[in-house]
């Protein structure tokens, strides 16, 4: 799924956003590479906390049918996108760590000569 900034709606009366600015300009293949590179550990947790938010039932059991209004909505579809932001930063963060102790246990690991 990739963001589309043109769903959002034109309010002249509002601020100017600059991220949404910024969205609107970038070209579909630009936005569509960005969805791709989420990871399916991410695209899990998202999908976990999105369940949670609006219940979990088992669909054989229950006929299950949310219904909500755009604002509530709009805050569910917010949260989950701050939600896969941090989780990516984290994701980067654990990679980067992950190769920084790599490379630290490379440098102090002793010399066979010595």
């Amino acid at each position: 799924m990739v963001f589309n900034p043109d769903f959002l709606p034109n309010t002249d009366n509002a601020p100017t956003n600059q991220l949404l600015k910024y969205l609107q300009h970038q070209s579909p293949e630009v936005l569509a590479r960005v969805a791709k590179s989420v990871s399916p550990e991410i695209k899990q947790i998202i999908s976990q906390n999105v369940q949670g938010l609006v219940g979990m039932l088992p669909g054989e059991h229950f006929n299950v049918q949310i219904t909500t209004d755009r604002e509530n909505l709009a805050g569910l579809l917010a949260s989950a996108m701050m939600t896969g932001y941090f989780l990516r930063q984290m994701e980067q963060r654990m990679q980067l760590e992950e190769t920084l102790l790599g490379s630290m246990s490379l440098k102090q690991e002793p010399d066979s000569d010595r």
